[in-house]
């Protein structure tokens, strides 16, 4: 596909016919104070906040796996249980502005929601929904997507990406579901702008500088090094919150509960839960395999970066920075990713 030319009048249309036939277009919006961005749902191009270089406080996360949804609701019918199944089908979406982590972050949970289980709700919304990125010039020095594999323009989980170029955009179609909204329309076709590159560049050495380690080649060091002293020097200040989990676009970790709703219906709930509590892995016995807030902190760096890693092939972390910004405690993840890389070079476990 040729590179489409977007103005921001072609945007606006494009976002007013979207509407005008039913269909969710979810973009960053600024909050009421105006200091920060959340993805939320517009009715109008004028209400995203696309020429804004932070980051939304949350990532896509939620739009895919609720902070809690109904599975199913039961009803009891004399000796017999009825269930009624939610629909699996979703209303079409497009999420326009995504930030290129917060799409990769998608992509990544993909693999683990279609593993030993096909889990029909976040594909059912996976399928509804059509992703376009926007090219990030770098937030600030706490992201480090590029030591991720990734890149501020990078097109992984993206059905499109919209690179800024003056008062508009270039666009590119990744996969068939961008071909489709892009060749809906008749944008201008041209020749890449020498400055989209140059943005792409600039973006790129920017962020490389935040993090220069690749987690992704040492995973299986970091396997082997389980008591490193640095997960306990680093965890002394975790508090356990869990709010590093509630903002990133990878932290998967959910309970399931049923509800009672009445004396003979409920409803089986799955929400949003994290590893970083005490209560996650606290048995009915009273014991927990993770009483210490440092095991607990241990345990999200290696699930990301060793154990998933083995399973999948690819580390639990799109280099967003969320985790640095929302944690009240300071702690740093770029910080002892650096440093466990670090020894893993001179132990020889860097590749």
């Amino acid at each position: 596909m040729k590179t489409k030319c977007i103005s921001q009048a072609d945007l606006a249309a494009l976002v007013a016919d979207l509407a005008a036939a039913g269909t969710q277009v979810v973009a960053p919006v600024k909050s009421r104070d105006g200091r920060a961005l959340d993805y939320q749902r517009i009715g109008r191009f004028e209400d995203a906040a696309l020429g804004e270089s932070a980051l939304p406080r949350r990532s896509l996360k939620e739009f895919f796996l609720p902070t809690s949804e109904v599975l199913l609701r039961y009803r009891l019918k004399k000796q017999d249980v009825v269930i009624e199944e939610v629909p699996a089908a979703f209303p079409p979406r497009i999420i326009l502005g995504a930030r290129p982590c917060d799409a990769a972050g998608v992509e990544v949970l993909d693999k683990v929601m279609g593993w030993d289980y096909r889990d029909e709700p976040w594909f059912g919304r996976r399928a509804a929904t059509t992703i376009v990125s926007l090219a990030c010039q770098g937030v600030d020095g706490v992201c480090f997507c590029s030591a991720m594999g990734l890149s501020p323009d990078a097109t992984k989980g993206a059905d499109a990406l919209l690179v800024p170029v003056g008062s508009g955009f270039v666009a590119e179609a990744v996969t068939p579901k961008g071909e489709a909204l892009l060749g809906s329309r008749r944008f201008a076709e041209g020749q890449l702008p020498a400055s989209v590159e140059a943005f792409r560049e600039a973006a790129r050495e920017k962020v490389a500088k935040n993090l220069p380690a690749q987690p992704a080649a040492f995973h299986e060091w970091l396997g082997k090094s389980f008591d490193h002293a640095a997960f306990n020097a680093v965890a002394q200040r975790c508090h356990g919150c869990g709010a590093c989990a509630s903002v990133c676009p990878t932290c998967h970790c959910f309970d399931i509960v049923d509800e009672s709703e009445g004396l003979d219906c409920g409803a089986r709930r799955r929400n949003w839960d994290s590893c970083a509590t005490r209560k996650f892995t606290l048995h009915a016995s009273g014991h927990n395999p993770r009483a210490g807030q440092n095991e607990r902190f241990r345990q999200r760096v290696m699930h990301k970066f060793a154990i998933y890693p083995r399973r999948f092939g690819e580390v639990l972390c799109s280099g967003c920075g969320r985790c640095v910004r929302a944690c009240p405690a300071g702690m740093d993840l770029p910080e002892l990713l650096g440093q466990l890389f670090r020894d893993a070079g001179a132990q020889g476990g860097a590749r």
